[in-house]
């Protein structure tokens, strides 16, 4: 596909396999359009690795921090359960809108916590209410421990942002579904691979080899699950899709 931004006529040209497409470029339809290959350029020079949040580098693009922050306010879960921790930076986020609101905690799950980092997170403000798990998020040990810290009728919300193989991700599925209450979320993150084979940082592989392909096969077994985006909490434009390295990625218990 081919893209032309023409600012002096205020147009965008779409081009695929010789056939155009000229849209106003003031829209709707083209902010997606652009926003879609800004995505791929953002994410090949890691335009996510340059923020934190209250000191920790936290490797998310905004809008996702923003759009999951009001899927966590409506929903008020107890417990927040993310898997693939890195830096910390999420878990201090999701701490700090669990401080906030007056109400949950959050237990990160990472398969190797460097010292430093978890030196950094144990000392943080908010690590009373953060619990840290070190090992493989699909072991059956680490899956009974961490179930281990949810007391009955818990609400709970989970965040999966370890390894995005499709295999992995949907063993995470079959291991921490079963903890989602009703109107609640599982979200397979980073589902954006699937469109990023051509970058110079893709892989081939990601076109089948992806969270999204997870989602598809895991919600054919469990009817009691559903791909559905989350209404914006606020709208004033008529933009419709989410900007997001997320696409596709909540299941929401029904």
């Amino acid at each position: 596909m081919k893209l032309i931004i023409d600012t002096k006529e205020g147009k965008l040209i779409q081009e695929i396999e010789g056939n155009q497409r000229i849209l106003d470029l003031y829209t709707g339809e083209a902010f997606e359009l652009i926003s879609e290959q800004w995505q791929k350029v953002g994410w090949n020079q890691k335009y996510s690795y340059t923020f934190t949040w209250m000191g920790r580098p936290i490797i998310q693009i905004p809008e996702d921090i923003i759009r999951v922050q009001e899927v966590i306010y409506r929903g008020k879960p107890d417990v927040i359960i993310e898997t693939g921790i890195a830096y910390g930076g999420s878990l201090v986020f999701y701490a700090s809108l669990c401080k906030a609101i007056g109400k949950g905690r959050v237990i990160g799950i990472d398969i190797e916590i460097r010292p430093h980092n978890r030196q950094a997170i144990e000392t943080h403000e908010l690590s009373p209410l953060i619990t840290l798990v070190e090992g493989s998020s699909i072991a059956s040990e680490v899956i009974e421990r961490v179930k281990s810290f949810i007391k009955p009728r818990e609400s709970v919300l989970v965040i999966l942002d370890s390894s995005h193989k499709k295999e992995h991700v949907l063993k995470e599925l079959e291991a921490y579904h079963d903890l989602i209450t009703s109107g609640s979320y599982i979200v397979a993150t980073d589902g954006i691979i699937k469109e990023l084979t051509e970058v110079p940082r893709g892989k081939e592989e990601w076109a089948w080899n992806n969270p999204g392909a997870a989602v598809v096969e895991f919600t054919k077994k469990h009817p009691e699950f559903v791909v559905e985006e989350p209404v914006w909490s606020f709208n004033e434009s008529e933009l419709k899709k989410r900007i997001t390295q997320w696409p596709g990625a909540f299941l929401k218990r029904i």
